[in-house]
């Protein structure tokens, strides 16, 4: 199974490819792809979600992915954020659809315990946890690109269990 991660933000939109190698002696998850794409603040906003939904294309595109994950809102105080966010959000759902993906949304919660153990972990502790967990020797930079892979992680886990269970995604 091969997942692309998604990590939307304003400014800064991480995603890395996650893929789970069945077909080793023991089964372990492998580092495909990392990156983030930055859009420049003084662009007007739609030329910033034009790009963002570009290059996610072009990854996808590139990587085909059995599935993409994305990190669900996280709901500040500022709805102005909120808002953006959201729009970026809605490109890299729209970047997936376009290419026939089924997406999974997971809560910040959800994806640090999955990833860490702790739901209320840093992302210093998240940035550790994936780099063991993918066998890197240091932390995944930028951290937006890390965020993206502890998405990426969390859909491999929770397919994992469901499977387990005999639940069907």
């Amino acid at each position: 199974m091969r997942v692309f991660g998604i990590d939307c933000g304003t400014e800064v939109t991480g995603f890395g490819v996650v893929e789970m190698d069945s077909a080793a002696r023991e089964p372990r998850l492998a580092l495909n792809a990392m990156g983030a794409i930055r859009v420049k603040k003084t662009l007007p906003l739609p030329a910033r979600l034009e790009q963002v939904f570009r290059e996610l294309t072009v990854e996808l595109e590139h990587w085909r992915p059995d599935a993409v994950a994305i990190e669900e809102v996280f709901y500040s105080v500022n709805a102005k954020s909120a808002i953006k966010l959201g729009q970026v959000r809605g490109v890299a759902l729209l970047a997936a659809a376009r290419q026939g993906l089924a997406v999974a949304e997971y809560a910040p919660l959800k994806i640090k315990s999955s990833v860490v153990g702790y739901g209320l972990a840093s992302k210093e502790q998240v940035q550790f946890m994936v780099a063991r967990l993918l066998g890197l020797a240091a932390p995944p930079q930028p951290a937006d690109a890390a965020d993206a892979l502890a998405v990426a992680i969390c859909h491999i886990h929770t397919a994992q269990t469901l499977a387990l269970q005999g639940v069907s995604q």
